[in-house]
C-alpha cells in the first residue's frame, strides 16, 4: 500500500484496493504502517469510506468528473468516470472559521492533487461538480444562510471555485447530491426516480427523476425532511424554526430528545444505569440497548421507523418514484443487523397501512449503498449532466462558473 506527503495531508495511492482508509492528515513520522498508534488524537484526520476503490485509470472510461461535497467537519472529494466509477478519493477538513477563500483555496490544492493521484491531467477533467448544505441559490451559484458553515454565508462559491480550480463547476445541494449519486450508481440505480432521506443530525432528502435533480424555481425543492407530518398548534419545533416537520421526530436529534422525555416522565429503561454511568445518550446507545431486550429503546427507534413512513406515504402520493432510499449515519446497522432490518420493515409496514395499493405495492423501501461516498459521486453526477445537457463531455469543455 503506497503512502506519500503532500501539503501535510497523508495519501493512499488512488488505485490501492484496499481503498477503505482515504486520507490521514498527521505528522509524517506517520507514514509507516503502524500510522494508527503515532497520530494523536489531535494532530490525526482519519476519514474512513464505505466504498472500496473501484477501477483504476487503466480501466476507467472518459470522460471523467470531479465531486467535491462541503460538510460542516470535513470536505470529501473524488474523481469518477463516465460510469459513476471512483479512481480515487480524499478528505480534508472543512476549518469553516478560517473563511470560505481560505476553505475554496484549500480544496483548489486537494482537487489538484487529486486529480493527479487519479493519473489524470487537470484538462482530462471536463468539469467539477460542488455540493454544499445549507440555503442557497443554485442559479446564481451563492451561498445564502449556512447555519453549519456561518463564515461562507452570502459567498459567491460557484464562481470562486470554478477560479481557483480553472475547471467549470456546477452547483448542487448536498442532499441533492447525494440522491443523485443513490440514483446514478447506489440503490436506486434501477430506477427512474428515487426519493432519498438521509437520518443524521437532521433529516435531508433528494428528489431525482431521470438525470434531473429537482431544486425548486427558488433552489429549495426536495426539502424533504421539512414534510409535515404533525398540523397541531402543539407539534413539535423543528430546527428551522417551523412545528411538525419530519426532521422534528425523526432525526437522530429528535429521538435523544424524545428518550430523555420518556426517561424524565418516569419511564423504565436500561439506560437510566448506562446514563447515571456517565455515558452520552446517542441513537448508538438506544440501538445498543434495544439489542440487548431494553423495550423502551426499541419502542422509540420503531417510533422513529413509524414517523419515517408517513412521511414517505406523502411523498409518494406526490411524486410515485420507483424507490424511496433510507441514508444518513442512522440507520441502525441496515441490512447488516437484526435491527436495522426491523427498522427497515417498520417503515414499510407504515407505508402499507398508508399508501395508495399500488404504491404500496410497488414502490421500493430500501436503505443507501454509497456510504459517505455519496455526496461527491453525485456531484460529479450532475456535473456530468450539466456536461452532457450542454452537448460536451469532452476534456476542457464548457464555461467557467456555469
Amino acid at each position: 500500500m503506497a503512502l506519500f506527503d503532500r501539503g501535510g495531508v497523508v495519501w493512499f495511492d488512488a488505485a490501492d484496493r484496499l481503498g477503505a482508509i482515504v486520507a490521514l492528515r498527521c505528522s509524517k513520522s506517520a507514514r509507516s504502517l503502524s500510522w494508527p498508534q503515532q497520530c494523536s488524537p489531535l494532530d490525526s484526520k482519519l476519514v474512513m469510506s464505505q466504498s472500496l476503490a473501484t477501477v483504476s485509470r487503466a480501466q476507467a472510461q472518459g470522460p471523467f468528473y470531479l465531486g467535491v461535497d462541503v460538510g460542516g467537519t470535513n470536505v470529501k472529494l473524488g474523481v469518477v468516470d463516465d460510469l459513476g466509477r471512483t479512481l480515487a478519493r480524499a478528505s480534508i477538513p472543512t476549518r469553516h472559521e478560517l473563511g470560505p477563500d481560505d476553505g475554496v483555496a484549500r480544496i483548489a490544492t486537494a482537487v489538484r492533487g487529486l486529480i493527479a493521484d487519479a493519473g489524470l491531467a487537470a484538462d482530462d477533467v471536463a468539469r467539477i461538480g460542488l455540493a454544499t448544505p445549507g440555503f442557497m441559490d443554485i442559479a446564481s451559484g451563492m451561498l445564502l444562510d449556512l447555519p453549519n458553515l456561518p463564515s461562507w454565508s452570502y459567498y459567491p462559491v460557484r464562481d470562486r471555485m470554478a477560479a481557483a480550480c480553472e475547471r467549470p463547476v456546477t452547483f448542487a445541494n448536498d442532499a441533492n447530491a447525494a440522491a443523485f449519486g443513490e440514483r446514478w450508481v447506489g440503490s436506486g440505480r434501477v430506477f427512474h426516480s428515487i426519493v432519498l432521506l438521509t437520518l443524521g443530525t437532521g433529516v435531508g432528502g433528494g428528489i431525482i427523476i431521470g438525470d434531473l435533480s429537482i431544486d425548486g424555481e427558488n433552489s429549495h425543492g426536495s426539502e424533504c425532511g421539512h414534510t409535515i407530518i404533525d398540523y397541531h398548534a402543539t407539534a413539535r419545533m423543528c430546527g428551522c424554526g417551523q412545528r411538525g416537520h419530519l426532521e422534528a421526530y425523526a432525526s437522530a436529534t429528535a429521538l435523544v430528545k424524545r428518550t430523555a422525555e420518556a426517561l424524565a416522565a418516569g419511564r423504565k429503561s436500561s439506560l437510566a444505569a448506562r446514563l447515571e454511568g456517565g455515558e452520552t445518550l446517542t441513537p448508538l446507545l438506544l440501538a445498543a440497548e434495544a439489542d440487548a431486550g431494553d423495550a423502551l429503546s426499541l419502542e422509540l427507534i420503531l417510533e422513529t421507523a413509524m414517523y419515517i413512513g408517513v412521511a414517505a406515504t406523502s411523498l409518494m402520493h406526490t411524486i410515485d418514484p420507483g424507490a424511496v432510499i433510507l441514508g444518513g449515519a442512522m440507520n441502525f446497522g441496515g441490512h447488516a443487523t437484526p435491527l436495522g432490518r426491523r427498522f427497515l420493515e417498520r417503515v414499510r409496514e407504515e407505508v402499507r397501512a398508508r399508501a395508495f395499493p399500488a404504491l404500496a405495492k410497488r414502490t421500493t423501501i430500501d436503505f443507501a449503498s454509497l456510504g459517505g461516498d455519496a455526496g461527491f459521486i453525485g456531484a460529479a453526477g450532475i456535473a456530468r449532466a450539466a456536461d452532457r445537457k450542454l452537448g460536451l463531455g469532452v476534456r476542457g469543455s464548457g464555461s467557467v462558473g456555469t
